[in-house]
């Protein structure tokens, strides 16, 4: 039987203020349902004190790091799912449209690859050229951050610039 972990309410405040000032430093919007976004962060802090990372608590986590990169908050999946849907997966970060009321949340299709592809792609061979990378690389024009991904994303998460100062790297 696995252990109980429990998580404080101040930890829960705590860590909620970070989140927030955190989202809204990056130009990003916590879910406004109070007790929905406490619950999420609970979930957080549980699987922080589980596996030593913050891995998303509406996904399967490993319990090891490694493969577990793309879903340890805010996720790989984040900034698309907010773009597409209005949300992320787990509904922890909301668009402007849902902060105003203007969009209503809906469910939200999984991105994340079966593990089995996952473990395939971590053991890619180390010959792998850059033309042959599936998606495109962006580059921050502002900081040099980069990302693999279909799109850059809305704001850099290094130095915040928006969108537009990103190019096609590769």
């Amino acid at each position: 039987m696995s252990e109980e972990v429990a998580v404080t309410r101040e930890e829960i405040d705590r860590a909620y203020a970070r989140f927030k000032k955190d989202a809204d430093s990056g130009g990003y919007h916590l879910n406004p349902d109070m007790e929905f976004t406490r619950g999420l962060i609970d979930g957080l802090l549980v699987n922080e004190k589980r596996y030593g990372y913050q891995s998303c608590p509406c996904r399967l986590a490993s319990g090891k790091k490694a493969e577990d990169l793309d879903i340890i908050c805010p996720c790989d999946y984040r900034d698309q799912d907010v773009v597409e849907h209005g949300a992320c997966y787990c509904a922890l970060y909301v668009s402007q449209e849902v902060l105003d009321g203007a969009q209503e949340l809906s469910s939200i299709p999984e991105r994340r690859p079966p593990r089995s592809v996952r473990m395939k792609q971590a053991a890619a061979p180390a010959g792998i050229t850059m033309g042959s990378l599936p998606l495109p690389v962006w580059r921050c024009k502002v900081c040099g951050y980069l990302c693999a991904r279909d799109g850059p994303p809305e704001i850099c998460p290094v130095c915040k610039a928006k969108k537009d100062r990103f190019e096609r790297f590769i």
